[in-house]
């Protein structure tokens, strides 16, 4: 067959069905352009009726899922008319698939798991756009939700793609509220008391201050004394704030904390030795010798 056979025989196919086939990727462009449209509207009109961040994060995090959804599904369509357009016979092209699809299937066992894990993250609502997880052995801010992959990307700016089959376990520190936990370590020698009392006074100075009048949702928890530990009292407490916003409020509570420890002279103490000889029934104890050495170097031109 030569070329002028093969261009007549474009002009005949382009002439009873070339408007079929321009008609169809036409409308293919369009129902994308459509599908982002619905995508976005609905996500907004969630959002309007929903103020609060949670709710947000969570139409954002559908929504990108709805559009995927919605893209496949017109990609799905468009092959479908196409073939047949072309005079592919679907019958037993579908029959053929399902063939090759269990085929395929033993050889994408992995592919077929992260679709079924992302499926169940996002209809369970265990992970949100923004939120701050722990996940598959990675730690960071969520920045997509897919069906076939997680991204998470870390304090440092490191991007985590994560395939949906290996997270297995989700910790998830921004879930409707956080707790900013504290361990605060004092002398030996202070008064408990008076040290939750202190702890207490920088706290409601903080609440009454913006923005952490908004952040923390409620008083400090003091816990009481939590260890006996090798140089210091571990006194550990615990305040409500909004989700990611624990970081920065322990960041702040710490630096008052520090300066009102040192108006008040309570010595939040630094690690050190001590040295115990032993003592007998007798009230005896073993001698502890010790020996002090002076050396004087002498540089050369000095005395």
């Amino acid at each position: 067959m030569d070329f002028h056979t093969i261009w007549e025989s474009i002009q005949d196919w382009l002439e009873v069905k070339g408007l079929k086939f321009g008609l169809i990727i036409l409308l293919t462009v369009f129902a994308l352009a459509i599908a982002r449209v619905v995508a976005h509207r609905l996500v907004a009109v969630y959002k309007r009726r929903h103020v609060d961040r949670e709710h947000q994060k969570r139409a954002e995090t559908l929504g990108s899922m709805f559009r995927y959804a919605l893209s496949i599904s017109v990609f799905f369509i468009t092959a479908m008319l196409l073939l047949d357009l072309f005079g592919v016979r679907l019958g037993p092209m579908l029959a053929a698939a399902g063939v090759v699809g269990i085929a395929v299937g033993f050889g994408a066992q992995h592919l077929v798991q992260d679709v079924t894990n992302g499926f169940f993250i996002m209809l369970d609502d265990e992970i949100r756009v923004g939120d701050v997880v722990k996940a598959g052995g990675s730690y960071g801010t969520v920045e997509r939700v897919g069906l076939r992959q997680t991204v998470l990307r870390s304090i440092d700016g490191s991007v985590h793609f994560i395939p949906n089959s290996k997270i297995d376990v989700v910790i998830n520190m921004t879930k409707t509220y956080s707790y900013c936990m504290l361990d605060i370590g004092v002398a030996y020698r202070e008064d408990v008391d008076e040290v939750i009392s202190v702890m207490r006074t920088v706290e409601e100075e903080m609440r009454a201050e913006e923005p952490y009048s908004d952040w923390i949702l409620e008083p400090i928890d003091i816990l009481g004394l939590d260890e006996f530990a090798e140089s210091a009292l571990i006194i550990k407490a615990r305040i409500m704030v909004k989700p990611i916003r624990q970081w920065r409020v322990k960041r702040e509570y710490n630096r008052r904390l520090k300066k009102a420890f040192d108006q008040q002279g309570i010595e939040i103490p630094f690690p050190h030795l001590t040295l115990y000889m032993g003592q007998g029934k007798d009230g005896s104890a073993p001698p502890l010798f010790v020996r002090a050495d002076s050396v004087l170097r002498r540089t050369e031109g000095g005395a």
